[in-house]
């Protein structure tokens, strides 16, 4: 009997383990479908995290990324705290219970705070936090931490080692997701990138505009045409005008905005896209370029100091053309009008609106700029 006993403890401590063994493999299986069935890093994490908080039961937990750049971590995901008091904050790497994972790539797991030295006078610092048990794992791709996963206030005393290791492997999961996530993000930028100046492509023009139209709201459209880029290349060659490009392509993205949407339409000719912009405010805008690309001087980091002009050409959705065939076209034939005269704003319905300030029999040729430019180079400005 003793041993009939015996056994049946044994087999019951098995079945018990066995079930534990079949919740794991049961998470596992829903965070890999999770894995597989979306490349949007938002939603595949949401169900891990979703997976680890069922598991795990903590009071609040979150997981934090790395910005390499500032070399702080800020919140991605925070469930059980004020998620908008959250926005915006930053933890330097090294500072807090994260930034410590972050910075040396290990785990923390402090079962109950009120036993460890260090983490109980940090809990007494941060009272508001109503720390009792901490797990905080990083979230490592190779030798690079991309953030962290902090779950406070766990039944960390119930948890095995076969349970943390649960959670590391949850973390491995949590890395597959965000490099996939990022590898697609980069395919998808890069089909929709110019490479010489890293403003959006002509083909994702055709997509912006066609969602515009869609959407049946306002927008204006601005066509700009370099003037005398073909000099530049004649006499550098094209690695300077490249070059050349890459600086104008700068200059269109910090003088339009993050509100609008510049684009390299082939050549020496851009487009800017100005969503919920009507005639009058798209003028303005499109002045303000002008302005801003007249005053500036580009390659001074190859020893020139070159300053340029564009011919700008601006039509209005629906006004000016209700499809996405006639809206390019109208924005189009107003830049080519402009370029009769050159450095000048054409809008359509209002005909010139600024030109150059030079007449024809001032805009003779100019000493060249660091030796650099002939003489007759119009790219070359006193």
């Amino acid at each position: 009997m003793f041993y009939l006993r015996d056994d049946l403890k044994d087999r019951r401590q098995f079945e018990v383990i066995e079930s534990r063994q079949m919740d794991h493999l049961r998470v596992f299986h829903d965070v890999a479908r999770a894995l597989t069935s979306s490349l949007e890093l938002e939603e595949i994490l949401g169900a891990i995290m979703d997976k680890m908080a069922q598991f795990f039961g903590p009071e609040r937990w979150s997981m934090l990324m790395v910005d390499d750049a500032s070399k702080e971590l800020y919140y991605a995901i925070a469930v059980g705290e004020n998620t908008e008091s959250l926005k915006g904050l930053r933890v330097p790497l090294g500072e807090g219970v994260a930034g410590w994972v972050a910075s040396t790539g290990n785990p923390l797991v402090v079962p109950d705070v009120a036993l460890d030295p260090h983490w109980s006078a940090f809990a007494n610092k941060h009272p508001d936090l109503k720390i009792k048990s901490i797990a905080c794992v990083p979230v490592r791709s190779g030798n690079k931490t991309l953030g962290v996963i902090q779950l406070l206030n766990s039944k960390l005393d119930l948890l095995s080692e076969y349970s943390i290791s649960f959670l590391r492997i949850l973390c491995d999961y949590a890395a597959i997701a965000i490099q996939n996530a990022r590898s697609m993000t980069l395919i998808q930028e890069l089909t929709i990138t110019d490479d010489v100046t890293g403003l959006f492509n002509a083909r994702h023009l055709y997509t912006l505009l066609d969602e515009q139209v869609a959407q049946g709201q306002v927008f204006s459209l601005m066509f700009v045409d370099l003037d005398h880029f073909k000099s530049v290349n004649d006499t550098h060659g094209h690695l300077i005008g490249s070059r050349l490009l890459a600086e104008i392509g700068s200059l269109l993205r910090r003088s339009l905005g993050p509100n609008n949407s510049a684009f390299r339409y082939g050549g020496d000719e851009f487009v800017a896209l100005l969503p919920g912009m009507g005639k009058s405010a798209a003028s303005g805008t499109t002045m303000a370029l002008r302005e801003d690309l007249r005053a500036a001087r580009f390659l001074e980091g190859a020893g020139m100091s070159l300053s340029v002009s564009g011919s700008f050409g601006l039509a209005t959705y629906p006004e000016d053309g209700n499809t996405v065939p006639t809206i390019l076209r109208a924005a189009d034939t107003m830049m080519y009008e402009a370029k009769i005269t050159r450095d000048s704003v054409v809008v359509s319905g209002k005909g010139t609106v600024s030109k150059s300030a030079k007449s024809a029999s001032d805009s003779g040729p100019r000493q060249a700029v660091a030796g650099l430019f002939l003489e007759r180079d119009p790219l070359a400005r006193g």
